[in-house]
Parts: structure tokens; sequence; C-alpha cells
């Protein structure tokens, strides 16, 4: 049986993130002010009744069905105060055109192919007459407008320390002419929703410039410490590439080490994620405990003294933040130093604490600062596996007793690591729709490694200013980099490395939760009761996969794709898929990926056949014509296209800008503008339907076309 009498944080940060998720998806059920006074309600009735059971002498048990409830209203409340959009003077509430505002950059750029990304703060827009507004917006700033012939940057800022390549940077004031426009929902079915990632980072708009549309007005950070941690951050940056040879160890270096994943490029990627190794390119939970365990091991002798535990902790503090200063205080590494806090001021407690309690504690305070953490795919995933090491690693770990200190080293990582694996699996199938098959095998090499890389790449920081010394570690530290590399390249070579193409639906992923949770209780406790709830959530998980088979799976129907430059046509029937596009887009594997491989997914396509061949598509001058399960689409590519007579069409697609009048289509079909016509084209078309009654669907403009 679970006690949950000394897990008293757990209940509240569980009561708490309720109420979140609840003010995230329905924002609407209790208005701001109306909850405002109901929670004032609760916590006066609650304080009210703890008074009285206290002088009583009555059990406290009881307030928990005041408090609790208090607590998920709270936390509604709170997303509800969180959210900007709401608020009187958001960007949002804007009903008049923008032709200038103000916005002070508070992210330092990322680089893009093709531009700088920028996320920045509204201050003042200008509609006539300058109004305050407030409001986030994603800036992209041309790379080809924003340098001169030699590739450095037009804009010039003695400050900075890469002021040569970056026209902006964090605490810029920027006036900027143009209107931002609103982010665009996901083009085609199941694509990843950026305008949802942008929405609960309480982000709603976003602005593509040019040169002439921007003029630096001044630099006023609006944090101090963040803006010095940034340049913290630049300076370790170049240090690393300095002392660090080739530009692939250069960017894992800046990944390991600081979080930089700017230099990341797909091949690496795509391997690092094959090969289940994807969590040490970015600064998290691995490389605080590999610091904090450092600390731990360097300072022991500290504990002899009176007072060292205490001693112990605030040094670890001091050291974690420190190395989040220097990583530029991003989410992802404020979020694991803020647990690692927690458990460092914890620790000398002892036996007054529960580490359980102490997790609670730390992603309480997190959602406090920002609610719509819980969103966040790294969020979710950090205090699950933190989670399942907590609760599962001791029990895996005394199956075995190693007889050496190197089995014993071995076997401890590898009870973390399905330990983690254990309490991850059901989220990263949701998430990521693969399953890296050699896990074990590559954490047994991979987590060793990177506290190799991650020690060295310390080092090489703290001795940069002696030349020799940085010189010969940054040289270890280049060829440390190498066999991390040669190791994650070999391994995804190994038959059966990857097990991809998974899907499962949100409601999936709950049920699969449930059923390892139930799993795990019936091996603990050993109740016929849990055996039968695990049955149960099994059944339940069978029955939502045969519904979707049955609802999208089994079916055959037609998507017409919306990928800006591009033609590409599925033809789905029964898990496998017809692709018609150009030869550009088939070579792209990013983008078929990012904008395709989602509706196959859904649609449980595991074969993609060449359309070269078909018998059901005949190629006639300037287009296509294809026959398929009863429908026909002709598919007009060149303006010189030939129409074969008496050949009634279901579809009309145009593509590459080849129809010139509409009315040389007549009403035979609905006509469908796929993604490969320009913008102008298409507005100049959709007038000419308009205007001549005659129905068109832009691909552009509406989204993927789909039909059964």
């Amino acid at each position: 049986m679970i006690r949950w009498l000394p897990y008293t944080f757990i209940r509240i940060v569980l009561c708490f993130a309720c109420g979140i998720v609840a003010g995230i998806y329905q924002p609407e059920i209790i208005p701001q002010s109306i909850g405002i006074m109901l929670l004032i309600a609760f916590v006066s009735v609650y304080l009210i009744s703890f008074i009285l059971f206290r002088r009583l002498n009555r059990s406290l048990f009881n307030l928990g069905f005041i408090g609790l409830p208090a607590m998920v209203l709270a936390g509604y409340v709170h997303t509800s105060l969180q959210n900007e959009s709401a608020q009187p003077d958001h960007l949002c509430s804007v009903t008049e055109p923008v032709h200038y505002y103000k916005a002070v950059i508070t992210q330092n750029p990322e680089e893009k192919q093709r531009s700088w990304k920028a996320e920045a703060r509204v201050s003042d827009v200008f509609t006539g007459t300058w109004q305050h507004k407030s409001g986030k917006v994603i800036l992209y700033f041309s790379k080809a407008a924003f340098r001169t012939q030699d590739g450095t940057s037009v804009v010039r800022r003695p400050w900075t320390v890469d002021s040569s390549k970056v026209p902006f940077h964090y605490g810029d004031v920027l006036l900027i002419k143009g209107q931002p426009q609103p982010v665009a929902p996901p083009g085609n079915p199941g694509e990843f929703s950026y305008k949802q990632f942008l929405a609960f980072r309480n982000i709603y708009h976003q602005h593509f410039l040019q040169s002439a549309d921007v003029q630096w007005l001044k630099n006023d950070p609006l944090h101090k410490v963040m803006h010095y941690a940034i340049c913290a951050r630049l300076w370790a940056d170049e240090t690393l590439k300095r002392f660090v040879q080739g530009s692939r160890e250069q960017a894992i270096a800046s990944a390991l080490v600081l979080g930089v994943t700017d230099g990341l490029d797909n091949e690496l990627l795509n391997a690092y994620a094959a090969t289940g190794a994807m969590h040490v390119l970015a600064v998290s939970g691995l490389h605080i405990t590999i610091i904090y365990m450092i600390l731990l091991w360097l300072l022991k002798p500290m504990l002899k003294l009176r007072h060292g535990n205490w001693m112990l902790a605030a040094i670890s503090l001091a050291v974690l933040w420190g190395y989040a200063f220097i990583t530029g205080l991003t989410p992802s590494v404020l979020r694991a130093v803020t647990m690692f806090s927690f458990i460092a001021v914890a620790r000398p407690a002892g036996q007054r604490t529960n580490i359980y309690n102490t997790l609670a504690a730390s992603a309480f305070c997190l959602l406090l600062y920002d609610p719509f953490l819980i969103m966040s795919v790294g969020f979710q995933l950090s205090y699950l596996a933190v989670l399942g090491i907590v609760y599962l690693q001791p029990g895996l770990y005394g199956l075995w007793e190693p007889q050496s200190r190197l089995w014993d080293e071995v076997w401890k990582i590898t009870c973390v690591s399905v330990a983690a694996q254990i309490a991850t699996f059901a989220l990263g199938l949701l998430y990521f729709h693969q399953f890296p098959n050699y896990f074990l095998l590559s954490n047994l090499l991979v987590i060793p490694g990177s506290f190799v890389v991650l020690i060295l790449g310390i080092v090489v920081l703290a001795v940069s200013f002696v030349q020799v010394l940085a010189g010969v570690m940054g040289l270890l530290l280049t060829w440390s980099i190498k066999l991390l590399n040669l190791v994650v390249f070999t391994m995804e070579t190994f038959p059966f490395a990857l097990t991809d193409n998974i899907y499962i639906s949100p409601v999936q992923c709950w049920l699969l939760m449930a059923l390892i949770g139930t799993l795990i209780l019936l091996v603990k406790y050993k109740r016929f009761y849990y055996c039968l709830a695990a049955f149960a959530f099994t059944a339940l998980f069978a029955a939502c996969q045969w519904l979707h088979y049955v609802d999208n799976i089994n079916v055959q129907k037609i998507t017409v794709y919306n990928i800006r430059g591009h033609s590409a046509i599925d033809l789905i029937d029964g898990g496998q898929t017809y692709f018609l596009s150009d030869s550009i887009l088939q070579q792209d594997a990013g983008k078929l990926r990012f904008h395709v491989q989602p509706n196959r997914l859904f649609s449980g396509v595991g074969n993609v056949v060449a359309h070269e061949q078909q018998p059901f598509i005949r190629k006639v001058k300037g287009g296509e014509v294809i026959c398929w399960k009863g429908k026909v689409i002709v598919h007009l590519m060149q303006r010189d296209f030939i129409w074969p007579e008496k050949l009634p069409a279901d579809w009309i697609v145009v593509s590459n800008n080849a129809v010139k009048d509409l009315s040389r289509l007549g009403t035979r079909a609905e006509i469908i503008l796929d993604s490969s016509n320009s913008y102008f084209y298409t507005e100049r078309i959709l007038a000419q339907a308009k205007k001549q009654g005659i129905e068109v669907y832009s691909v552009m403009h509406e989204g993927a076309f789909c039909s059964h």
C-alpha cells in the first residue's frame, strides 16, 4: 500500500500542475477576477479552519479537502495572470495598422542557415501616435541584407565579442518599420505546431526583416545579470573554438559544455538521436549531475569539519550557479541547476527531508516562475527521468552484486540508463516516434565519454589564459570528441539500431504510462488488483490502436502538401503511399521529415512507392493525369499544357504558375493551387476566381488539402 502522508509537496505540486493544465487548455472557464476572489476565499477558509483545528486539537488531515482544491485554483489563476496575450496592453489588442515599433532584444541571436533569429520584447508601437504596448516577438534578420560583401555585419557594435558576424545582440533597442505578423499555424496534417510552441513561451508574433527596416537606437539590457551571462557564454564559446580543432568537434564541444547547439548539423543530430545519446548534446541534468558528483568527491574531507555539510552545500550552490552563468543562464540549465540546488540544500538535512518532496519543491518553484514550463518537453522528460532513477535504480542495482570495481561502475550506469528509459519510454514515443535499440550500449560508452569531454572543456576554459597548457588540453578535448563521435557514428550503422515510425496518440501515451506504473507497483507490492489494472490499461491501449487503424490507416486519401516552393502530393492507400513531387524536394530529407512524415506516420504508411511508371498515371503535355481509386486528378505543371478532351476531373492541381487564366479551365472540377506557385501569382488567381465565381483552394493560405 502506498502511504501518501509523507509526500506533502507532491500532493501540492500535483494539484498546482492540474490547475495550470486547466488554465492552459480551458482559460475561459473561470474569469480572472472571479478566480482571484475564489482563491482569496479558499485561502481565508483554510487559514481560519487551521487556527480552529489547532485550538480544538483536531486532526489537520481534513484540511486537505480545502487546501488541495485551493492549490488547483491557485495554478489556474497563476496561469491566467502569466498569460500575456490576455492582458489589455498586449500586442494582440492592437487593431490599427502598426507603422513602427520599438523592441529590445531579450536573447542573443541564434544563427540559422539564411538568417539570425532573436527574441525581442516590444515596448511601444506607432499607429499614428505612439502608445505603450507589450509583448514578445521573434525577429529574423536576413543574412544577405545585414552582411557586407566581405561577410561582416553592416551594424557595428564595439562592445560585443562577436560584432563582425552578428548584427544585433542582447539588450539592443531597435526601431523597426512594419507590423509583426501572427505566427502561422502548421500547414500540414500532424506537422509540428511552431505557433503552439511559441505560445507556451508567450510569443504570438514574428517579423522577417531587411536592413532598411531596422534602426539601432542604443544598448539597454533589461537584465544586467543576463547581459553579463551572455557575454560570458560568448567568451566561453569563442575560447572553445580557439582551442578545439575541426568544425564538428567545435560544435560538439560548444553543445556539450555550454549548451550552444547552433553549429550541430543534421547528420550529427540524427546519429546521436538514433543511438539514444541525444541527451548529452544539451546541458541538462546529466551535466549538472557530473559536476555535482565531482564536487562531492573533491570536497569530501570537508564533511569532517563542523557544519561541513552546510559548507559543502554552499560551495556546491556557488559552483552550480557559476556554471549556469557561464552557459548564459539558458532555460534548460536553469531548470537543472534549480533541481540540484534543492537537492544540495536538502542533503545536509539528512533524515528530515524526502527526495520526492525535494524534487516536487523544485518543480513547484519552477512552475511558480513560469507555469508554461509544464508544457516543455525538456521539463517533462527531466523530471520523469530523475524520478525514475530515484525510484527504480536502487531496486535494479540490488539485483546483482558485481565483484570488481569496474563491473560495479558498468552496472551502475546500466541501472541508471534502464531506470531513466523506463520512466521516459511513453513520452519518448509520443514526441520522437522512435526507440534507440542500443541505448544501453550507447550510454555505457557515451556517458563516460561525455564526462571526459565536459571536464576537459571546463579545464580548457579555466586555463585559457595559459596558451600552452590550454592548447594541450584543447588537443586532448579534440581527440576525446573525435572518439565520442566515432563511437556514435559506428553504432548508428549497427543493424536494427533504431525502431522508428512509431505512432501513439496522447491518450495512448497516458495509458502506456499508467501501464508501466502499474507493472512497477505489481512487481514491488505483488497485489492482484495491480494485475487487473495492468490488464485493463493494456486492453484500452489496444482498443485505441484498433480505432485509430479503422479511422485513419485502413483508408485511401489524397494529400496536397503545403511546402513553400515545392509541389508534393501523397496518394495514401492502407499502409503505402505513391509520392508525387519535384526532384529537389525528394532529395531534401529535412523538409520531408518535417512537413510530410507526420501525416504518413499518423496514416500508418510503411512503404513509399515511386510514382514513375505507375499504370494509373498518364503523362500529358505540360502535366499528368492521375486516375486513382475512382478519382481523377489533373496535375498541371507547365503553361503549355494540353487538356485531354472529354476528361471529367475531380480535382485540378495547379503548380509552377501553370495557369494564366482560370477561364481556360472552366468549372470542370475543384481547383487546387499548390505551394509551388508564387505568392503574387496565387493572390492574382484568387482575385480572378472571386470575380468569376470559381471555387479555388489555396494550399498556401488554407494549409494542406486533404480528401478521403
